[in-house]
């Protein structure tokens, strides 16, 4: 939900440049292997080994084009169990991609990545996390925000804009309060 916030409603009125990075929870949990939980976070994590590989030669367009059917695949229809192949074809990447799901090399970058997130907010949280560049020019980081549905036009900025505005304040950590709906992922994109 908080991409396609960025992505549909922010991204083109604050003129925001989104570098797509890689969040693991296989790395971040680290669930026992056979368990239920296990199996599904690895089948994401290996997904993750792809869109290093389309990063590798495709860029971060690339990345975010293998990110949104993914998550339109995962999301919007419900699939868990689909080819990458498939998915790489409807994203209009090369398949030769599709090779990266069971090759281990990509295993580095990817702890590199997630650690370089992980670094800027903290261990005890989630995703999403968003990164910006401060006033000051330091790199700064804040998990969320967790939405269940992309906001209004209005709304979406005036988030985004008090987002911006609270990672700039000293000595600020979190907001929080229990969520209580289901996210809402409203129509698929096309």
């Amino acid at each position: 939900m908080t991409a396609r916030w960025v992505v549909d409603e922010v991204q083109s009125e604050r003129d925001v440049d989104v570098t797509w990075q890689p969040i693991s929870l296989l790395l971040k949990n680290e669930p026992p292997e056979g368990s239920r939980y296990h199996t599904g976070v690895l089948a994401t994590f290996k997904m993750l080994r792809v869109m290093e590989s389309v990063r590798a030669t495709e860029g971060n367009d690339g990345v975010f084009a293998l990110y949104w059917e993914l998550g339109t695949r995962i999301h919007h229809d419900g699939e868990r169990d689909f080819d990458i192949v498939d998915a790489l074809v409807s994203a209009g990447l090369p398949v030769s991609h599709a090779a990266a799901f069971d090759d281990e090399s990509f295993d580095a970058e990817i702890r590199r990545r997630h650690d370089a997130g992980l670094e800027l907010v903290g261990d005890d949280v989630g995703t999403p996390i968003i990164a910006l560049d401060g006033a000051d020019g330091t790199r700064q980081g804040i998990f969320g925000p967790v939405i269940t549905r992309v906001p209004s036009k209005e709304d979406s900025l005036t988030l985004w804009d008090a987002m911006v505005a609270i990672m700039g304040v000293d000595g600020f950590w979190e907001l929080k309060r229990t969520r209580t709906e289901r996210p809402e992922f409203g129509d698929r994109p096309s």
